[in-house]
């Protein structure tokens, strides 16, 4: 079964039909409000809207490690994930989607970045953060539907709740970045320590203040285009649901800490072992 995660302008989707609404309890506290059990044309999956159904989080108050071990828990073998983005490059057009293949962390470490700590510790490699392997599957749904999109990027992911700063945007451009973000982070690495693959589809709203000879959007502007992302994302998603055992190309399952780990089993606080053994799975 396929998590889905739904971040701004991607709260829900219309053409979802309720299958069951999820008990939002975990070991790390509660996942986002939302979190259900959906079908699309035939095909269940997992659904949580990261920022909560209302959107009432900031990107500092989501609880990421909540969310991917609820997703885990009830059954996810794999996430694609939705996110609203800035450009720092003019070919990235607001409406265009961007699939990250990289990532830079400029958060300030207000967010439980690890499952590991308090007597676990283990080391996954996050030098390809994201599933390869599904990025191939939705490049090739990218083009089937005529989609201008980008699969060579790099994401930038800031603490926010603000945007940059005329001086930041551009030192993030200096440093190579592509687009800027406030929520994948650390939601790849979470994934990938959940042995989850993970594919995120990130879609341009605007373009961040580097240039002031590009027109700033307004806010009405966004929400149209944000409407329009949805509808794209959407499309992408129906046709990636219907990938069969999709998940199965992917060697990220056996790259988390259920080879990750750096100690016996036994030595594992009691506490923390049922937990660890639902993402060891």
């Amino acid at each position: 079964m396929i998590g889905i995660i739904g971040g701004s302008g991607f709260e829900k989707f219309d053409e979802f039909e309720l299958v069951e609404e999820l008990s939002t309890d975990t070991p790390f506290g509660p996942a986002s409000s939302g979190l259900k059990r959906v079908r699309v044309d035939g095909v269940e999956a997992l659904f949580v809207s990261r920022h909560g159904a209302h959107h009432e989080l900031l990107p500092s108050e989501v609880n990421y490690a909540a969310n991917i071990y609820a997703l885990k828990y009830h059954g996810a073998k794999a996430i694609i994930s939705f996110s609203a983005i800035g450009s720092l490059q003019a070919e990235m057009k607001p409406g265009d989607m961007v699939v990250p293949n990289q990532y830079v962390d400029r958060t300030k470490g207000f967010r439980r970045r690890s499952f590991c700590g308090e007597g676990i510790v283990g080391h996954v490699s996050l030098a390809e953060p994201v599933c390869m392997d599904l990025v191939s599957e939705v490049k090739a749904i990218a083009q089937s539907q005529s989609l201008s999109a980008h699969f060579k990027a790099t994401y930038v992911c800031i603490e926010g709740p603000y945007f940059s700063t005329k001086a930041e945007a551009k030192m993030h451009r200096q440093m190579g970045f592509d687009v800027i973000g406030m929520t994948n982070f650390p939601e790849y690495g979470l994934a990938r320590e959940a042995g989850l693959p993970y594919v995120p589809c990130c879609f341009v709203t605007d373009f961040d203040c580097w240039d002031d000879s590009i027109p700033h959007v307004t806010v009405q502007e966004v929400i149209e285009i944000m409407r329009q992302n949805n509808s794209k994302a959407f499309g992408v998603l129906k046709s990636f649901l219907k990938l069969d055992q999709v998940w199965e190309k992917s060697k990220v399952q056996d790259q988390g800490l259920k080879t990750g780990l750096f100690m016996p089993m036994e030595a594992v606080p009691a506490d923390k072992r049922d937990w660890l053994e639902v993402l060891r799975s």
